[in-house]
């Protein structure tokens, strides 16, 4: 499984033609106490960079987008039913949604662990 990351924040786990979205735990350190997600249903079509799901911390609201381009296959019940499980596991439990990518080639426009790590950084 190789894993992409964005510069909002976003990390895609990729294994085939399938992809796992959630945000990084950069982004939940920014966010604090997240109290409530919502996911996008399976069936829905989305577009790189179209808004996908919400999370709402203490602080502040924010719009997870999707990286890639496809229809979701499935949204990720356990942090809408218990949304600190962002917060424990960002970059794993915590998933958002699995999308089917419509374009690998996507892919390519996204960074790396290590050049997201390196451009945190600079932030």
């Amino acid at each position: 499984m190789t894993t992409y990351f964005t510069r909002e924040h976003e990390w895609v786990k990729v294994d085939g033609d399938t992809a796992m979205v959630g945000i990084t735990d950069h982004a939940q350190q920014a966010l604090g106490d997240i109290v409530f997600t919502e996911v996008p249903e399976a069936g829905k079509q989305l577009a790189k960079g179209q808004e996908a799901a919400v999370v709402e911390s203490v602080k502040a609201a924010s719009d997870v987008y999707s990286p890639v381009t496809g229809e979701v296959i499935e949204g990720n019940q356990a942090v809408v039913d218990d949304s600190s499980l962002v917060n424990r596991d960002p970059e794993g439990e915590g998933w958002f949604f699995k999308i089917r990518l419509a374009d690998a080639g996507e892919l390519d426009g996204l960074m790396d662990e290590g050049a997201y790590r390196d451009w945190v950084k600079t932030l």
